[in-house]
């Protein structure tokens, strides 16, 4: 094997930092979160990063990049079940992946993208949802959605550019692949668009946490959030930058333009902010960088820096606007995952199609940028119907087993202490329960002080303290 000892280095490092990635989430759904449920919802990331991890060593690689296609959907997960025969030959030396490094980092790279796909789900779920319920669904979710649709975009599959795709059966072949192919270069539709739609499908399933929409709190700690927000982007990096499989050019332009959609989008979302709501907030900061991350995952090898502008900010109203669809359509998505990564994740995969260079709308062959067009929203809507049907039936079959909420007590006392036997904080000293209320003594929840204290929130640009209170029927604190 002809190694290029940049590439591997390059690539072990891109992989550290998407690894990175999931307890930057932890950090971010953590903060934005009640701080009776911090961490459960901490949990639910460091748990997802622990059952995929597991079931992608043993069948995730094999369903997602295996050579034995199934219908062009997913690829036979024994194939290299339990990752026999995808990292050495049978001479013992190690197999070459894409860009003259081995194939195991290869592996290791691509296992991350699993974990923070699955670990994006669990915003739309806090507070109320059984920690070993989530665990079953991690595994499923990454086994039935995310293995194959990866298959789909990136193995080879039916919405990618090989001669079986769905694009090449619609724009014809040249030279073994679709004349024209879709792009999605880091996971628009393979991470943010099922992960946005599932948690979506999960909220509906669900349903809403006591009190919901009526009671209202500010996260518990946005200098949580904003650290969580700042190590996301940092691993972005390694998430689109990585994603260019070599250390060259191509992984410097998705650097510049994956920090130009995260800084436009941050400003698109504060503008929207500070002119609708009068004021520009650290949780809409921290949420536009997200929002703008998303945005740009799918085309940031694809755009000049100009159009990552562009595409950011765009990203980053509509995300902004998005977030306020759970109210009008009665859902609750507690921590916003359906409005900044569905909404975010739609909007750069269809709109790159604008400006992807030669072949965008706007920046190179019109004929040929509408039917870029097309084949993107094809992608989009396929990914969002695959996961959206699979997820269900994966919600419903849990819901009717194992059961997915915690008991009206114990959402009431808070997840952490109720489920875990945790606190985030201890406020009170030895012998107390969370919320200062002794241990032996009634809970919260039958003390009444759970819509007092603003367990049941919302994340998302809350009101000012006397709208709030009001909206619970009690005086603001002087």
């Amino acid at each position: 094997m002809a190694v290029i000892a940049g590439n591997s280095s390059w690539m072990l490092i891109s992989a550290s930092l998407v690894l990175l990635m999931t307890p930057a989430l932890a950090l971010f759904y953590g903060g934005m979160s009640s701080r009776r449920s911090v961490l459960n919802m901490m949990m639910m990331s460091f748990t997802s990063l622990g059952i995929v991890t597991i079931v992608y060593v043993l069948w995730g690689w094999s369903m997602s990049y295996g050579t034995q296609s199934i219908g062009g959907v997913f690829a036979n997960p024994f194939e290299f079940f339990g990752l026999a025969n995808a990292i050495v030959d049978a001479e013992g030396n190690y197999i070459e992946g894409a860009t003259g490094y081995a194939n195991v980092i290869d592996i290791g790279f691509q296992l991350t993208f699993a974990v923070i796909s699955t670990a994006i789900i669990s915003g739309a779920v806090a507070s109320r949802v059984k920690i070993g319920s989530w665990v079953v669904f991690a595994a499923l979710w990454s086994t039935l959605v995310y293995f194959p649709l990866a298959h789909m975009v990136w193995g080879g599959g039916l919405l990618g550019h090989a001669e079986g795709s769905i694009a090449a059966r619609l724009f014809g072949v040249v030279d073994g692949e679709a004349a024209v192919s879709p792009i999605d270069f880091a996971g628009g539709t393979v991470v943010h668009i099922s992960a946005g739609t599932a948690a979506l499908v999960l909220a509906l399933v669900i349903g809403r946490r006591q009190g919901f929409p009526t009671s209202n709190s500010r996260p518990h700690n946005l200098p949580l959030v904003m650290i969580g927000a700042a190590l996301l982007w940092f691993g972005w990096f390694g998430f689109n930058g990585g994603s260019a499989f070599a250390a060259d050019g191509l992984a410097g332009m998705a650097w510049i333009n994956t920090t130009a959609a995260a800084a436009a989008a941050m400003m698109g979302w504060l503008l929207i902010e500070k002119l609708r709501d009068g004021y520009a907030t650290s949780l809409g900061a921290s949420s536009g960088i997200v929002a703008g991350l998303v945005a740009i995952t799918p085309a940031a090898g694809d755009l000049a820096p100009v159009s990552s502008l562009i595409l950011g900010f765009i990203g980053g109203v509509l995300a902004c606007f998005g977030v306020g669809l759970k109210y009008v359509l009665n859902y609750d998505d507690s921590l916003d995952v359906v409005g900044v990564h569905l909404v975010a994740g739609l909007w750069g995969t269809i709109g790159l199609a604008f400006f992807a260079g030669d072949r965008g709308i706007f920046t190179g062959d019109v004929t040929e940028g509408f039917k870029l067009l097309g084949i993107q929203i094809i992608i989009a809507l396929v990914s969002m119907v695959f996961a959206g049907v699979i997820t269900l039936v994966i919600a419903l079959a849990i819901k009717y087993t194992m059961g997915w909420r915690v008991t009206r007590e114990e959402e009431f006392e808070g997840v952490d202490y109720s489920v875990h036997r945790e606190t985030g904080y201890d406020f009170g000293g030895p012998g107390m329960r969370p919320g200062g209320v002794p241990a032996g003594n009634k809970s919260a929840a039958e003390l009444g002080l759970n819509e007092a204290r603003g367990d049941h929130h919302n994340t998302q640009h809350p009101r000012g303290d006397a709208d709030a209170a009001a909206s619970r029927k009690i005086e603001p604190k002087v």
